[in-house]
């Protein structure tokens, strides 16, 4: 293997993982819904999913970028293999019995109130069929949709103007995940009325949209990264691969 090779290997390697991490810890945490006024003093209600949703289509648009719809859709398509895995082991574990001593030594809460710690597990990790419907096809529509927005932009623009083919991709896929693991989760599956379900992705989506504006800024900071990583014939080579979706 060439030292390009192995380095474009290792590029790819080191950005599937930051993706696949933080595509797993969002679901996982995403079943929290957090007053976004008590923290910042903003109105509405987000998942704490969306705290890190950032990072995710950030480093899809980083990978598109170099690898190309393929490479993005590739380690997608695995993410939802592992995330379903990564649930099934999960409610696996709440099915498990719980221990008498564990039960007893957290009894109580910190205020002496009656506390079942095993329930109290069982809320969080069993997210239930639902939400993990919800999440697992708004993840992949969403990828699906912003690898080929993404693509479609690079090539009416030249390749030119990588903020608005990742913004724009971002904009137009999360709008549609925002909605989907939502209404899918917990208006289909679950108790939310219609409004609710509005309301949360509605402050879901604006958030998202702020975080894509934001980070702009990082797309230009890791193509300089990569430029001295790689060197910047090799990233040339490397992008126009990725244009025409034969990098990976």
């Amino acid at each position: 293997m060439t030292p390009y090779a192995h380095k474009k290997q290792q590029l790819y390697l080191v950005l599937s993982g930051i993706f696949l991490v933080n595509s797993l810890l969002a679901e996982i945490i995403g079943v929290k819904i957090f007053s976004a006024d008590r923290l910042m003093g903003l109105p509405g209600n987000l998942t704490a999913g969306v705290l890190i949703w950032p990072v995710v289509f950030v480093t899809t648009d980083i990978i598109n970028e170099y690898f190309g719809k393929a490479g993005v859709l590739r380690i997608s398509y695995l993410t939802v293999v592992l995330l379903l895995f990564a649930f099934g082991v999960i409610y696996l574990t709440t099915k498990l019995p719980p221990a008498d001593f564990w039960l007893d030594v957290n009894k109580a809460d910190d205020q002496g109130r009656p506390f079942n710690i095993d329930y109290a597990y069982q809320s969080i990790f069993r997210q239930g069929l639902g939400i993990i419907t919800g999440s697992i096809v708004a993840f992949g529509v969403g990828q699906v949709l912003d690898a080929t927005i993404f693509a479609t932009i690079r090539k009416a623009t030249g390749g030119r103007y990588i903020w608005l083919r990742a913004t724009g991709s971002t904009l137009v896929s999360q709008l549609v995940d925002s909605f989907v693991v939502l209404y899918v989760a917990f208006y289909v599956f679950g108790n939310w009325t219609m409004d609710q379900v509005v309301s949360v992705a509605n402050t879901n989506y604006w958030y998202k949209f702020a975080a894509a504006v934001l980070l702009t800024p990082v797309l230009y900071l890791a193509h300089y990264l990569i430029d001295k990583y790689l060197g910047k014939e090799e990233t040339s080579e490397l992008q126009q691969e990725a244009a025409a979706d034969i990098s990976v």
